[in-house]
Parts: structure tokens; C-alpha cells; sequence
């Protein structure tokens, strides 16, 4: 991608949202930069059918493995891929990260070197909670420019293992905070435009500009990529039902996911179906756990459904050790060589860890594993190799040669950081409109917690930001005399010891925020909580100091979780509830702007705020739908039952807004749709009935596409100041089966809105997509007769007819 395009798109992006950078950047032009070793160098080993970039990549990728001995053929099974001197091949490390920056969680990436740092966006959950697809396209087109300067430097690779798109099924999950949230349809438009903005496979120098920066986007018709070149490849992860670390006597290597084929078509599926179809991903990731019985990375049949009826081009991925726990843990098979033999031919091509390493040749030799099977998995390992440009020659000399330290933590990337912590945090309660506090009248604040005081703002998987600061320091740098205490030593906050510090520090300032939550000691890779509230005395440390100060107080959560805050919702001295997740390195500024009143917030939860008597709940129980005989109230808002702290898409602006539908069908015929022998005895054969409610299966339709209808929709801002909004439109459904989703996002947009005047936008409406879910056997159904659409308070009914 040129990162003069990228920044062109940016300053249309900022301003399409009202929002204008004073700061332009100039490139830097790199006479050399430290490239690592390459394939294909000349004088020696130019001249090899691989490297011959006119022919296709399928045809060198198959030339590259006709030239490796079985015992070299065994070194690529892994992360760490050994290198091939005869043949003039560097070692190639394929475990880089990057789920919200660049970050050296995998051995890929490294910040010693001459890039010592990386723009660190806030965590997906937050950004999540801004539901704007192009600000998640421009942090996937960010992250992909730094990954590339760092692999010229010789910091990191070019395989990157994000997005997680699992759904954020349990509020305890320690990795919850990684994914887009609870929703399918949100986590398969992140998915979408994040793998699109990383990879980059539309962009194309400029012949007319001649050089990287001058890279333009090409892109077809319906908006993808029209070729298969990579700027860096990404990697849905984890496939499939994967979303319990550590509970009880439970982990996540040995866990059984136990799902129905209800569940697993309407919920746990769909993300990484559009991660491959319409994002396009490079890899797939399998996952620890099994699935009904059968470990993730051996469920040959779900590996084979993504290439096959999915489409998916790339390779896949064992999570790291997950051949491993095959035999180790999970002991589905009676051997080390048959847990090899079982992925191999299951579909998975390379092994994070050194399992199929060590235990590959043994597997051959008793007979368990073929040669051509290992030349399957080496041709989609060195195809997406050579999608990036890997065996193209000189690196300096490709489009994306000149990128360099001049382009990590630039300007604009730091700025995007901004905007997205100032989108993605979430305005929970703010009574009596005591948001924003008016910065002439504040004339001394004090920030309490030990939260506030830290500058590790990112969550899991962070590297090390361009410029961190804490919450407390951006408050600093917009309002004078403030003063901080701690109230607890940690998050943990075993002890009161502190309190009465924090105590007098609130009760001498006009203003209070308190901030409170979670952190890596809470929640984490490995690690699920056992509890929703906060953590140890958090909950006295903030009644404490509510009692004491002259006003309401401001509380602030972090945290990726959901938490049990009705105590704090319930208060009158608790005046305003305001989430910031893991806000990335910008956070505290974002903040700050937010309370003070500079910027209005926008952002919605993109998942449930459960009561802390949900952890009465095994989170070992995989199933969505409710079942009262055994007293379960089902998961996420389209199937729980019980109450809410508060519900998904919950988020308050110091606007309010109304809604008005401009223009709706109110009838959608399915006449036409029908596939060919269907047509006749229509009611016999293909709508089904149930207690006088009817339905069709979806795969009894053809050109679903010819269904499609634009919702018009005018947005009025109520109040006296500008905004962004997101509109969020919702179906629901007749009840033609038990498990019918009570409700179900049907699709969103973020609008900028000028204040007293409307705004107007649209949704498009897939009925065979957006009106159909899961019957119990995993087949789509649409049911007939009257849908309602919900945007706020307002409904209409579109009725689906034959």
C-alpha cells in the first residue's frame, strides 16, 4: 500500500468525521535500509523456475518443492522454517503479531533495532465500539505500512497472526478484549475490514509517480483485490469455538467445545466465513480445543469446508503447540506420529511449535504420513511466500522497498490512535447531563486509582508504543492543578490501606474521576475471571471517595470484560459511568477530551454487561439459546433472557437524536428465488410450517442478491453539539422455531451529524441473510410473514411473501 495514498485516505476520513490534522507529513527518503537475507539473489540463485516472476504462483510454488529433499521438506513444518543454503533460501520465522500494532508476542517481530517502537492502537474491543468500518480498514492499512518498514530493518516478518475474531461469548473470557465482541454479523465486518486494510493486496505502484510513496489503490468492481499480491498476510484465528482459557479444572488445551450445528452455523462460523470469502485472509489459524470430540487442527471436515466451499486460498496454521495437545492433552490419538498424521491430512500445513519437526519423519517411516502430503502443505506455505513478493529478487526495488523507521509511529498514525480511542469509548451513564464538565470552571481535579497511573494502556498482545502516557498525564495536558492518589497499591487491591489518601485527595478537589477495572492481572491469555465484579476493595475504594466529594464523582472503567457495576449505576454520587477498555497509548488524551468536553462520545458496547449471578453459569456451556427446563438464560442479546447491566449497543452522547425511516419496501416477494424443481407444489416442498408460523430453507433459493433493499434513514441531532452517531438497525423475527433470536443486528453505520439539523444515510437490507438464522440441524432458514426493523424507538414491518 503507498503510504501517500494511505495518508490521502486518511485526511478523507478525518474529514468525512469533522476532524482536521494540523500536522502533514513529509516522507523521508531511505538510501539503505538493513533488508534481512532474500530468495532468489543473483548472481547465484536468480535463475531458478521459482523465481521466474511471469510465471503463475501456483507453478513456482510447485517448482520450489520439486527441489527439496524430504529432510528439508520436514525443516518448513514449523514457525521457525529453516533455511536452504544450496538453494540460496533464508530461515523464515512465520510468527509475527499484530492484532491492535505490531507486537512481540511471536519471535517474528523484534524492537531492538533501529525501530525501537509501534503505533498502538487500542484494543480490538474498543475499536470495536466505535462500529465504523473505515476506521478499521485505516488501522489494518496503518499496521500494514509499519509491518512492512519493519521487515525491511530486519524486525519483522511478514505473516501476521490476527485478527481473533472469536465470539465474545462468556464475560469471563481473559481474551474477550482481543475479538470485535459478542455479535457475528459485527465480528464478520470487522474481520472483513481489518484483513482488507493489512494485506493490501489492491495496491499497485504508480507508473506515473514512480515510487512507493505515489502508490495508488486499484481496485474491481465490487471492491476486491484484483490480484493476488500481498502487502503482509493475515491469519483468522482461532477456527473454531475456541473462547475458554482456564475455568475451574478446564483449559484450553484439553477443553471439549461441545456446539450444535444450530449454534456453530449462526454464531461461531459466520466471522470466519467472511474472513475468507469476502476479507480474503492468507491464513487460517486452528485452534486448541475440540470440537464435538475431535481436536480443532484434526476436524479435517471444517479445515475442508473453508477451502473448499469457502474458497479459502492460503495456508493453516496450528496454534502454537496445538499439535501437540493432540496427543499430549487431549489424547485423541495413540501416538505422537498419528497426531502429525491426523492434522496433515486433516488440512493443516504448518505447525506452530516443533511437533511436526520432531515427529514427522517417524510418521512417514511407520507408514502414517505420504511425501505428498507434506508437498500439499509446502505449496500453500511458499504460495503465500511468494504472494508477498518474497522470491521476487531485490526487495528495494518493489513497491514497498523504500519503507522504513520514517514510516512507524508517524503523525498520522498517532493521530488515527487518537481518533480511535476518542470513537470506542463508551458513555455509560451520565445523569443529569453532568458530562462534559466545563474546563473555565474546573478549577482543581484529582484522579484516583492505581489504573490511573499506568501508561500500559493496551491489553493483550501491545508492543511498545510510540508514546505512552497514562490517563492521569493526559488529563495534565488539558487542565491545571490536578492531584492523584492511588487508593489501592494494584488492581488487585487486597488492602485499604491507601484509602484514606485517595480520601482527603478527593474531598480537596472540585472534581473526582475515579478510575477503576481490570488489567493483565484480571484477565488475559490463560487466564478467565472467576468474577464479574470488581476487583478486591475497588468497589469500597470508589463508595469511599462518592461519600466524601464536594460533587458527583466521574468513574471510569478499564477492562476488556464486562463488569457488575450496579452499584456504581445505582449511586447518585456517582454521576457518570464512562468505559475506556484498553484505550492504546492514546487513551488518556482521548479521555480527558471526552470529560472535558472537546470531543462528544459515540461509541456502543459491542457486547453484554452481565449481572455477576451469570457466573452461576458453567462457562463450559457452549450453547446460545436458552433453555428454561434447566434454568439457562442463553448468551449475547440475541439469546439471553436474564437481566442486564447493560445491553449491547448501549452507549449515551451529550447529544440526543432522533430517528425517521425515509423509505422501506413494506413487502418482499420471494417469487423468482426459488431454485428450478421447486417452483411447482411450492407449499408441499419447500415451505415448511410450524404451528401455523412458515419458513424456507435458504439453500432452496437462487439470486438471494435480487432480495436486497436499501433502509433510508434521516438522523436528527436533538442537542447543541456536534457528533459522531452510530445507528444501529435491528430485526426481529416471527417465532417459527424454538431458538428464534429474540432480535439481530441487521446493520450499522457511523454518521457525523451537525448539531439541531438530520443527517441521512442507509442500510442495506440482505433478507436471505439478515431475516434468517440456524435451524437445528444448521441449515439457514428465512421465516415467512412479518418483519419488524427497530432504529431506536421506531419500527417497521417488512413482510416476506411468495
Amino acid at each position: 500500500m503507498g503510504v501517500l495514498f494511505f495518508f490521502f485516505f486518511f485526511l478523507l476520513f478525518l474529514e468525512l468525521l469533522e476532524f482536521h490534522s494540523p500536522i502533514l507529513r513529509i516522507p523521508v527518503t531511505v538510501s539503505s535500509l538493513a533488508y534481512p537475507d532474500f530468495p532468489c539473489k543473483p548472481p547465484h540463485h536468480s535463475s531458478y523456475p521459482f523465481c521466474n516472476t511471469a510465471l503463475p504462483i501456483s507453478t513456482r510454488a510447485r517448482s520450489l518443492v520439486s527441489f527439496l529433499t524430504l529432510p528439508e521438506k520436514i525443516q518448513q513444518l514449523t514457525n521457525n522454517a529453516s533455511a536452504i543454503p544450496r538453494l540460496g533460501i533464508p530461515h523464515y520465522e512465520w510468527w509475527s503479531e499484530s492484532l491492535h500494532g505490531i507486537a512481540p508476542n511471536g519471535p517474528g517481530v523484534s524492537f531492538s533495532g533501529t525501530i525501537p517502537s509501534a503505533t498502538n492502537f487500542p484494543q480490538v474491543i474498543v475499536t470495536a465500539a466505535s462500529f465504523n468500518r473505515t476506521l478499521w480498514n485505516l488501522i489494518g492499512s496503518a499496521i500494514a505500512v509499519e509491518a512492512r518498514a519493519m521487515y525491511n530493518v530486519g524486525q519483522a516478518g511478514l505473516t501476521f497472526w490476527a485478527p481473533n475474531i472469536n465470539i465474545f461469548r462468556d464475560p469471563r473470557w481473559g481474551r474477550g478484549q482481543e475479538t470485535p465482541g459478542e455479535d457475528p454479523m459485527v465480528a464478520s465486518a470487522y474481520a472483513i475490514e481489518y484483513v482488507r486494510g493489512l494485506q493490501g493486496g489492491n495496491w499497485k505502484s504508480s507508473d506515473e509517480i514512480g515510487n512507493v510513496f505515489g502508490a495508488k489503490r486499484v481496485l474491481s468492481g465490487n471492491g476486491e483485490s484484483e490480484s493476488d499480491e500481498l502487502m503482509v498476510s493475515a491469519c483468522c484465528k482461532h477456527f473454531t469455538a475456541y473462547d475458554l482459557e482456564k475455568w475451574g479444572d478446564f483449559n484450553r488445551y484439553s477443553f471439549n467445545a461441545v456446539v450444535s450445528q444450530q449454534d456453530l452455523e449462526d454464531t461461531y462460523q459466520p466471522p470466519f466465513r467472511s474472513c475468507i470469502q469476502q476479507g480474503k485472509a492468507s491464513c487460517l489459524m486452528c485452534s486448541y480445543n475440540a470440537v464435538n470430540g475431535v481436536p480443532a487442527c484434526a476436524r479435517g471436515d471444517l479445515l475442508e469446508l473453508a477451502r473448499t466451499k469457502w474458497g479459502f486460498k492460503g495456508y493453516i496454521t496450528s496454534d502454537c503447540d496445538a499439535v501437540a495437545t493432540v496427543y499430549e492433552y487431549q489424547k485423541y490419538t495413540s501416538s505422537p506420529e498419528d497426531a502429525v498424521a491426523d492434522v496433515l491430512k486433516a488440512g493443516v500445513d504448518i505447525n506452530c511449535g516443533t511437533y511436526m519437526l520432531r515427529n514427522t519423519q517417524s510418521a512417514i517411516q511407520q507408514g502414517k504420513v505420504n511425501e505428498e502430503d507434506i508437498d500439499r502443505a509446502l505449496v500453500n506455505l511458499f504460495s503465500v511466500q511468494l504472494r508477498l513478493g518474497m522470491f521476487d529478487g531485490d526487495p528495494t526495488r518493489g513497491q514497498f522497498g523504500k519503507l522504513g523507521p520514517q514510516d512507524v509511529c508517524t503523525p498520522e498514525h498517532r493521530t488515527l490512535a487518537l481518533e480511535a480511542a476518542r470513537q470506542g469509548i463508551v458513555l455509560l451513564k451520565n445523569d443529569m447531563k453532568f458530562l462534559p464538565l466545563n474546563k473555565n470552571i474546573v478549577t482543581s481535579l484529582a484522579i484516583i486509582g492505581p489504573l490511573a497511573s499506568t501508561n500500559k494502556l493496551g491489553g493483550g498482545y501491545s508492543g511498545i508504543p510510540c508514546t505512552p502516557k497514562s490517563l492521569f498525564e493526559g488529563f495534565q495536558e488539558h487542565a491545571k492543578n490536578i492531584s492523584y492518589a492511588a487508593g489501592c497499591n494494584d488492581v488487585p487491591c487486597n488492602s485499604d490501606a491507601d484509602f484514606d489518601e485517595a480520601i482527603q485527595t478527593s474531598r480537596q478537589a472540585d472534581f473526582v474521576v475515579i478510575v477503576a477495572g481490570l488489567d493483565a492481572t484480571q484477565e488475559t491469555e490463560d487466564l478467565d475471571r472467576v468474577s464479574l465484579l470488581l476487583p478486591g476493595k475497588q468497589m469500597a475504594l470508589v463508595s469511599s471517595v462518592a461519600a466524601v466529594s464536594k460533587n458527583p464523582v466521574i468513574l471510569v472503567l478499564t477492562g476488556g470484560g464486562p463488569l457488575d457495576v450496579s452499584f456504581a449505576e445505582s449511586n447518585p454520587q456517582i454521576a457518570s459511568i464512562l468505559w475506556v477498555g484498553y484505550p492504546g497509548e492514546a487513551g488518556g488524551k482521548a479521555l480527558a477530551e471526552i470529560i472535558l468536553g472537546q470531543v462528544n462520545p459515540g461509541g456502543r458496547l459491542p457486547m453484554t454487561w452481565y449481572p455477576e449471578s451469570f457466573t452461576n453459569i458453567p462457562m463450559t456451556d457452549m450453547s446460545m439459546r436458552a433453555d428454561p427446563s434447566r434454568g439457562y438464560p442463553g448468551r449475547t442479546y440475541r439469546f439471553y433472557t436474564g437481566n442486564r447491566i447493560y445491553g449491547f449497543g448501549h452507549g449515551l452522547s451529550y447529544s440526543a437524536f432522533s430517528y425517521k425511516f425515509l423509505s422501506a419496501p413494506n413487502a418482499v416477494s420471494l417469487s423468482g428465488t426459488l431454485k428450478d424443481g421447486f417452483r411447482k407444489n411450492i407449499l408441499s416442498q419447500v415451505v415448511k410450517e410450524v404451528d401455523g408460523a412458515s419458513y424456507i430453507q435458504v439453500d432452496k433459493m437462487q439470486n438471494c442478491n435480487s432480495l436486497r433493499f436499501s433502509v433510508q434513514i434521516s438522523v436528527m441531532n436533538l442537542g447543541d453539539r456536534d457528533g459522531n452517531h452510530v445507528v444501529m438497525l435491528f430485526s426481529r423475527g416471527p417465532k417459527v422455531l424454538d431458538g428464534s433470536p429474540d432480535t439481530q443486528l441487521v446493520g450499522f453505520v457511523r454518521v457525523n451529524t451537525i448539531s439541531y439539523k438530520s443527517t441521512e444515510t442507509s442500510v442495506l437490507v440482505d433478507p436471505c441473510v439478515h431475516f434468517s438464522f440456524a435451524d437445528e440441524y444448521g441449515k439457514r432458514i428465512l421465516p415467512l410473514g412479518d418483519h419488524t426493523l427497530t432504529l431506536g424507538d421506531m419500527e417497521h414491518i417488512v413482510s416476506i411473501e411468495i
